[in-house]
């Protein structure tokens, strides 16, 4: 694929990296928010968090699969194959994390104590892997730029 500039869709994917970290660090603000609200049991506001949560994490997936989308695209294009750096494996492991995230949350229930404990170390896991990926995405986008 000989396309003429690739700088067109590592901006899409820094916007998008950068959306994903925001998305991440507001779904910790509003998870700790509804764990102080289950602990006090004060059910005011916990319905808006609750659905507001939700929606960050849908939000969060989908950025994480256009990154996925725009990293294999954008590799392809540029080397003609992928796993030229670390980073493939980072992102696979972002992208692998997000989605046990966002399955463990809908597992969430009354009866199922491990899925709440799940999605917690998930995402404790996740912060970590999100800080991993950044830093071999940076490394990444060095060799793009003139």
């Amino acid at each position: 694929m000989d396309l003429p500039s690739f700088l067109w869709l590592w901006k899409i994917a820094a916007w998008s990296m950068g959306f994903s970290i925001l998305a991440y660090s507001l779904l910790a603000v509003s998870g700790l928010w509804m764990y102080g609200a289950r602990l006090g049991r004060k059910p005011r506001g916990r319905i808006l968090v609750r659905s507001l949560h939700y929606g960050l994490g849908i939000t969060l997936v989908a950025l994480v699969l256009l990154l996925l989308a725009v990293g294999i695209v954008g590799t392809l294009g540029h080397y003609g194959s992928l796993g030229h750096s670390v980073h493939l494996g980072a992102g696979l492991l972002v992208v692998g994390l997000v989605l046990l995230s966002a399955w463990s949350a809908n597992q969430i229930a009354p009866g199922r104590p491990w899925a709440r404990s799940l999605h917690i170390t998930t995402n404790a896991i996740l912060f970590v892997a999100l800080a991993w990926v950044s830093w071999t995405g940076w490394t990444v986008v060095q060799k793009y730029l003139p």
